[in-house]
């Protein structure tokens, strides 16, 4: 089961980005996001559709992970993707 929920958007040009988000206070928990956060990436970038880089770059994916600590104590973590919207609808989990 994943520790992240997701929610996706398209461009309507066949490009399309997903959030993954969780916000966790429990130490254990939070290994275990950012070690799924970490395995997708590795799953995105050994199934890249093409190189990685900003579209306007002449890159065809990007991803970025996120980590923000709140001052009590919780935090948020953001994997976020962007790329071709059949190769992403693929690898994202549901």
């Amino acid at each position: 089961m994943s520790q992240l929920a997701w929610s996706a958007s398209d461009d309507g040009q066949g490009n399309g980005c997903w959030e993954g988000m969780c916000s966790l206070r429990d130490a254990s928990a939070l290994e275990a996001a950012r070690s799924e956060a970490r395995g997708l990436l590795a799953r995105f970038a050994a199934q890249a559709p093409g190189p990685r880089g900003a579209l306007e770059d002449g890159g065809v994916w990007d991803a970025l992970l996120d980590e923000h600590r709140e001052a009590d104590g919780w935090v948020t973590l953001t994997l976020t993707l962007t790329g071709p919207w059949s190769w992403g609808e693929r690898l994202v989990p549901e």
